[in-house]
């Protein structure tokens, strides 16, 4: 049982990886359009949001 759990959460994370690559991207490309337009709200909320996304995505790749 303990293996076949193992192997549905390689799985998720085999597809999780290449949509949080998108996410990542997208949310790049936000934040260079706030750092051009200098919004500073929408700066510091991409900034958490990559964050968060980076720490996932380092925590799926391990």
């Amino acid at each position: 049982m303990k293996q076949v759990m193992n192997t549905l959460k390689r799985t998720d994370a085999e597809r999780r990886i290449p949509v949080l690559r998108l996410e990542i991207d997208y949310e790049l490309a936000t934040l260079f359009d706030a750092l051009k337009s200098k919004d500073q709200k929408q700066i510091n909320e991409s900034k958490r949001k990559l964050e968060r996304l980076r720490l996932e995505l380092v925590r799926l790749e391990a």
